[in-house]
């Protein structure tokens, strides 16, 4: 009851926490053309370690069963979520995930959080809707079936949250078991693989154990280590901040060891960033050029370096389709693509991705590859990878370099440089599906001594 000279009395809003808050703007920055991890770094940044590990469970696992998730919407959405504002559906696919997915998560602390999101968002009404829909699918959690389309494609794109086009092109190459396989292993949570630097792996090994954090062996490359369980934050362990090792893939390893350059050589990164790669052809070489088109990517580069106390590296913006660089020992050329080995590591690249990237992409692979070339010397090696399955961006760019550069050769690694399963007719060819890794592709060509020009 109000009267004059009396306050107001406003009931409290609800609290919505951190890190729901975080992940919807993650989501919006997603909708706005931002990449997941980026935006996640941004947007978390403040959060406890422990809200944060929360905040990448739920965006990244939302991101993981899109598919499924809305299948449950449309059955309880007039028209399915596609009607509904973007933002608004973001919201409630996230709700649903903690519902259905987070068992941590109470039915009531998700629900009420979620409608309180879309309250502040959107307004009462859409809150509404909000409330109804989770509280319906809370009801029925014990009895939801989606229904299972009869086409193979629309099944399996259904089931393991795939846009069809994909997974149409997948069952093509691959086949079912194997497009099932690679499926599987793109919904699977991918692991943090340490790179010892400066150290030996039972070094790091002992430095990781007693800060509380558990290893395991990696696939395919025995000095690495895979970092299972125990890590609260990765940048205030010891062995992080004294620069002793650095984040990397399998896979991305696997690329520089079958680039294989030679001890004190000079090599040149012409798509360097984030600078993984980099560090790890500075290992051999005498000196490693790293060059980047962006400036801010290039920052990730600069830190890298400084962080691990590396001194052969050396930064520089450039551009790969005209490097300024001569004379090269090797080049490496890790090329712009469509990402479509990593898509357990980028969930998000999956949704983001349009089959007319496959049509543009190979142009600019091309324009890359044809002025790398130039910046080999004479007997000189160049290398080119991609973090891609497709046969466009990987086969047909070895096919067509060759064809239009005579006298240069493909040249494998000598013989047990890399595992044998990953080499296919002289090329790298990393597989998820078959060697539990992100997908990568490299092609190690030889340049002529004399006659062929570049």
């Amino acid at each position: 009851m109000t009267g004059p000279g009396r306050p107001v009395t406003m009931a409290p809003r609800a609290a919505v926490t951190d890190a729901r808050a975080a992940a919807a703007e993650v989501c919006a920055d997603l909708r706005g053309g931002d990449l997941l991890d980026s935006s996640f770094e941004r947007r978390t940044v403040k959060l406890e370690p422990r809200d944060r590990r929360w905040t990448r469970e739920l965006v990244y696992g939302m991101l993981r069963r899109r598919s499924w998730i809305d299948a449950i919407l449309a059955d309880r959405v007039s028209g399915g979520p596609s009607r509904l504002d973007a933002d608004v559906a973001d919201l409630l696919r996230l709700g649903t995930y903690q519902l259905l997915a987070m068992g941590s998560v109470p039915a009531y602390a998700a629900i009420a959080q979620t409608v309180e999101l879309v309250k502040r968002r959107h307004g009462i009404g859409a809150s509404k809707l909000a409330n109804a829909v989770l509280r319906r699918i809370d009801r029925e959690r014990d009895a939801l079936v989606v229904a299972v389309p009869t086409d193979l494609t629309d099944a399996l794109a259904l089931e393991y949250s795939h846009p069809r086009w994909i997974v149409a092109r997948w069952l093509a190459r691959f086949g079912e078991a194997d497009t099932r396989a690679l499926l599987t292993a793109n919904n699977r949570e991918a692991p943090l693989v340490a790179r010892p630097y400066h150290v030996v792996r039972e070094q790091l090994e002992a430095m990781l154990e007693s800060a509380g954090v558990e290893t395991a062996d990696a696939p395919l490359v025995t000095d690495s280590v895979v970092l299972t369980g125990g890590v609260t934050s990765l940048t205030e362990l010891g062995a992080f901040k004294q620069g002793l090792f650095h984040l990397q893939d399998p896979a991305s390893t696997l690329v520089t060891r079958y680039a294989c350059v030679a001890t004190g050589s000079t090599v040149a990164d012409l798509c360097a960033a984030p600078g993984g790669k980099a560090l790890e052809l500075a290992r051999v070489a005498g000196t490693v050029y790293a060059g980047d088109s962006s400036r801010v990517r290039l920052l990730r580069v600069r830190e890298n370096v400084k962080r691990l106390d590396v001194a052969n590296i050396f930064p520089f913006v450039g551009d790969a389709t005209a490097p300024a660089l001569r004379d090269m020992d090797a080049v490496l050329i890790d090329v712009p693509c469509t990402g479509t080995g990593t898509f357990r590591r980028h969930p998000d690249a999956r949704w983001r991705l349009k089959a007319s990237d496959l049509a543009v992409l190979p142009a600019t692979q091309r324009a890359i590859l044809k002025a790398a070339a130039t910046a080999v010397r004479p007997g000189g090696l160049l290398i080119y990878s991609t973090c891609s399955l497709e046969l466009e961006e990987n086969d047909e760019q070895v096919a067509r370099f060759l064809a239009e550069h005579p006298g240069w050769t493909l040249e494998p690694p000598p013989e047990g440089v890399v595992p044998a399963s990953v080499l296919d007719n002289g090329l790298l060819r990393v597989l998820p599906q078959l060697h539990a890794t992100d997908g990568a592709f490299a092609a190690r060509f030889r340049r002529p001594r004399s006659g062929a020009a570049a």
